[in-house]
């Protein structure tokens, strides 16, 4: 399935909102939004998500839920990918780099499942 990479703001802020609680209806998505927008343009944000591929709807009596079409994990690499390419040439080592030089300081165990992570793509030849 091809997934559009490109949101708007609004867009983001509600695919975070529907990953995070898993589903949601409008009025759930619109209590969460900073700002928020009124129901018909939610509504409206919800129909160009759902046309783009993000999101799937069922109902539920008479409420329509709205769920993320692919896993959080999936969508995660995409966007990772995405932010390389566009930001960093789509070098690894560059954006780590990036990220280590941050003021954010990285947990002795994240190091450790780094380091695990390379050995294990070394070893299948990744």
């Amino acid at each position: 399935m091809s997934i559009e990479l490109h949101l708007s703001r609004r867009e983001r802020q509600i695919m975070d909102i529907v990953f995070a609680r898993e589903e949601a209806t409008v009025r759930q998505i619109q209590a969460e939004l900073p700002d928020p927008p009124t129901d018909m343009a939610v509504r409206r944000l919800l129909q160009i998500l759902e046309g783009k591929g993000h999101l799937g709807r069922r109902m539920n009596g008479r409420e329509v839920v709205y769920f993320p079409k692919v896993s959080k994990q999936r969508a995660g690499t995409s966007a990772l990918k995405h932010v390389l390419d566009t930001f960093f040439d789509g070098a690894l080592d560059e954006a780590l780099a990036a990220h280590f030089a941050s003021k954010e300081a990285v947990g002795e165990d994240q190091l450790k499942r780094m380091q695990e992570l390379i050995k294990q793509a070394r070893k299948e030849g990744r």
